[in-house]
C-alpha cells in the first residue's frame, strides 16, 4: 500500500530540482542577475539555522529523557560514537586512497618550480587562516562550554546546543516521577518547532534557486577547469562510498541502500539546492520515526552524527589536503599522510558551527602537514560550493544509515518491518 501520491509537479523534491535547473540557467546566461539572486539563498539557509537549535534541543533532550534505564542510554550511545568513529576512520582512508591514485593536484605547479602564493587570491582565505589558527585542542574544548545557557541558541553552535541539551536530559531524568509535566513541556514545544520548520522548508525551491544562481553566476562553470579531476573525483569517492561502504553496512543490517535514498529523495534534493544537510534534519528526524525507529534513538543519534559522523567532510578533507600538496610541489610520505588522517579525524569534529567550517577545518588540518602553504587554500575557493553540496549529501545519508542501523542494534525494528515500511512510504 503506498502513500496518496500528490500531483507530480506539488512534490518538494520535484520543485526544488527545477528551481536548480533554473537557477543553474539563470546564473549561466545572466551571471549579474544570477549574484543578485544570492540573498533569497542566504534567507533561505538563516530561517532553517534560526529553528535548528530549538530543533535539536528538543529532539535530544526527548531522545535521553525517555530512553530506557541508564544502561541502555549508555550502550546506545557508545555504540553510536565507536560506529560513527569506525566509519569516519573508513571514509578518511578511502579519500586518501582515491587522492594517492588519481593525482589530481600533479602539474598544478611545473616540477621544480614553488608554488607563488602570489599568484592567488590571499584575501578569500586570510579569514579562514585565521580562524584555523585559533583552533588550539584547549580553546575547542573550551569553546564547548557555552556563556549562559541561553547564548549556546543565540550563537547557533551545534556542539553548544547539544552539550546544554544532554545535561537537561540527565537532569529531567533524575526528576524521576516528577519528570513527566517536565517531558509534555517539551513535547510540546518541539511540536511548535517542528511545525515552525515545515512551514520554513515550504520555501526551499525559492532558496534553492537563489544559492543555485548566485554560485553559477559568481563563479561560473568555467570554475570547474583544470580542478575538475579532483571535483570528479570526490563526487565519484562520496558515491562509491555510498552504494560500497554505506550499501554494505546497509545489507548486513537488512536493508536496501538504493531504496532508503528513494525514500529520502526530498531531503536530498532539498540539500542538494541549498549545500546544507541542516535544511533536511527535521525531514529525516521524520521519516526515520515512520520507518519503526525509536522517538528517544532516533534524537539521540542523528543529532549526533551532525558533528562525530561526517563522511563527506572527511572523504572530502584528506582528499583536500592531499591535492594541495601535489599542487604545491610539496613531498608527502606516508607516516605524513598517516599523521594527516589522525589530525582530521579530530579537527572534523572541532569546528561545528564555525563558519565557512570546512575551510576552517581544512586550514586546522593543514597546519599539522609543515610545507604546504595555507594560502593554497585559495585554490578551492571556486569549486567549494560544489564541493560543498556533496559532503553534505553524504554526511546526510550516513548519518541516516547510521540511525537504522543503530535502531536494529537494538531490536527496535526488523528487517522486514524496516523493509515494508520502506515500500509503504515511497
Amino acid at each position: 500500500m503506498n502513500r496518496p501520491s500528490k500531483p507530480w509537479y506539488r512534490e518538494l523534491y520535484v520543485q526544488v530540482l527545477i528551481a536548480v535547473l533554473i537557477g543553474i540557467g539563470v546564473g549561466y546566461l545572466f551571471p549579474d542577475s544570477g549574484r543578485a539572486m544570492k540573498p533569497l539563498g542566504d534567507g533561505f539557509i538563516k530561517l532553517v539555522k534560526m529553528m535548528i537549535a530549538p530543533v535539536i534541543f528538543c529532539t535530544v533532550v526527548q531522545g535521553i529523557a525517555t530512553l530506557g534505564d541508564n544502561r541502555q542510554l549508555g550502550r546506545v550511545g557508545t555504540k553510536a560514537l565507536i560506529y560513527f568513529e569506525l566509519v569516519s576512520t573508513v571514509a578518511l582512508a578511502i579519500g586518501l586512497l582515491v587522492v594517492n591514485v588519481l593525482k589530481p593536484g600533479a602539474g598544478f605547479t611545473p616540477a621544480g618550480e614553488t608554488f607563488n602564493a602570489a599568484h592567488v587570491a590571499l584575501a578569500t582565505t586570510q579569514g579562514y587562516i585565521e580562524q584555523a589558527h585559533a583552533l588550539k585542542p584547549v580553546d575547542q574544548i573550551l569553546n564547548l562550554i557555552p556563556t549562559t545557557f541561553f547564548s549556546a541558541f543565540v550563537s547557533g553552535d551545534l556542539l553548544q546546543v547539544l552539550l546544554v541539551a544532554i545535561l537537561a536530559g540527565f537532569a529531567i531524568r533524575l526528576l524521576g516521577e516528577r519528570r513527566t509535566p517536565v517531558l509534555v513541556a517539551v513535547n510540546a514545544a518541539s511540536e511548535v518547532f517542528f511545525k515552525a520548520m515545515q512551514l520554513v522548508v515550504q520555501a526551499a525551491p525559492v532558496g534553492a534557486f537563489g544559492a543555485m544562481a548566485f554560485t553559477v553566476g559568481n563563479f561560473g562553470l568555467g570554475a570547474l577547469n583544470k580542478l575538475a579531476l579532483l571535483m570528479g573525483g570526490f563526487y565519484l569517492t562520496a558515491a562509491l562510498f555510498v552504494v560500497v561502504v554505506l550499501g554494505g553496512i546497509a545489507r548486513v543490517a537488512g536493508f536496501s541502500i538504493f531504496r532508503y535514498l528513494r525514500y529520502i529523495r526530498d531531503e536530498l534534493l532539498l540539500v542538494l539546492g541549498t549545500s546544507s544537510s541542516e535544511t533536511a534534519l527535521p525531514g529525516m528526524l521524520d521519516k526515520l520515526q515512520r520507518l519503526g525507529c525509536k522517538k528517544s534513538t532516533v534524537g539521540l543519534v542523528l543529532p549526533l552524527g551532525y558533528s562525530f559522523n561526517l563522511d563527506g567532510t572527511n572523504i572530502y578533507m584528506t582528499m583536500a589536503a592531499v591535492f594541495l600538496a601535489q599542487a604545491t610541489n610539496t613531498p608527502l610520505d606516508l607516516s605524513q599522510q598517516l599523521s594527516l588522517l589522525l589530525v582530521a579525524m579530530l579537527t572534523s569534529k572541532g569546528a561545528s558551527g564555525v563558519t565557512g567550517a570546512g575551510f576552517v577545518t581544512l586550514a586546522a588540518t593543514l597546519q599539522a602537514v609543515p610545507g604546504i602553504p595555507l594560502e593554497a587554500l585559495a585554490l578551492l575557493i571556486g569549486i567549494d560550493r560544489f564541493m560543498s553540496e556533496c559532503r553534505a549529501l553524504t554526511n546526510l545519508i550516513g548519518n541516516g544509515v547510521a540511525t537504522l542501523v543503530l535502531s536494529r542494534w537494538e531490536r527496535e525494528v526488523s528487517a522486514e518491518e524496516l523493509n515494508a515500511n520502506l515500500r509503504v512510504f515511497l
